[in-house]
């Protein structure tokens, strides 16, 4: 998984440089030697509790350390490795040309979707009209955030601690290219996924 976030980055004609941050001995051979560089994480944040951000916040950290200042970070979460071909530029591209502060990658459902109190289930559609989905229009389709691009500016994270805010932007993803890893049989339905892609 780690090694298709590294290969997507590196096709990059806009990426100047690839890291990968990581406690792990085994993901740093594996990021070494597909081209990434490696930023050693701290056990403290490498856990189950442990955010995406605080991992950002030690990486802007240790980027400074080395004299280093992205003024621009891409995130890949391995965990969402399906991405279409040269849609890294396309979304760089529009994230600089339109200057948003912050970029996610989404992906059309046409899935209905409820909100459930203790008692009760309310419907976030009009089920008394519920479209088929051949005749869904724009205005009916949900998207999800699929995890598997982010784009910020340094400066916004360094305001917010957060990777999304400000002028948020968007690049879709066919709905084919959604589902994350986050199970065993999650996996099992990815490699499925990948092999018609």
């Amino acid at each position: 998984m780690i090694s298709h976030s590294i290969k997507y980055a590196l096709e990059s004609s806009l990426v100047d440089r690839v890291f990968v941050s990581t406690d792990d001995e085994q993901i740093t051979e594996i990021s070494r030697s597909d081209g990434a560089e490696v930023i050693p994480r701290p056990a403290e944040l490498a856990g189950d509790s442990a955010t995406t951000e605080s991992a950002i916040s030690h990486a802007i950290e240790w980027w400074q350390e080395q004299n280093l200042n992205p003024t621009i970070i891409v995130l890949l979460q391995a965990t969402s490795p399906l991405r279409p071909n040269g849609s890294l530029d396309n979304a760089l591209e529009k994230f600089q040309a339109e200057g948003f502060d912050s970029l996610l990658s989404i992906s059309p459902t046409h899935r209905f979707f409820w909100r459930v109190d203790e008692k009760e289930a309310h419907a976030e559609y009009d089920f008394m009209n519920r479209p088929r989905r051949q005749d869904m229009t724009e205005a009916d389709i949900r998207y999800v955030e699929n995890g598997s691009v982010y784009i910020f500016t340094s400066d916004h994270f360094k305001r917010t601690g957060n990777r999304l805010g400000g002028r948020i932007g968007y690049t879709i993803f066919p709905e084919e290219y959604s589902p994350e890893i986050d199970t065993p049989s999650d996996f099992l339905l990815l490699e499925k996924i990948a092999e018609n892609l």
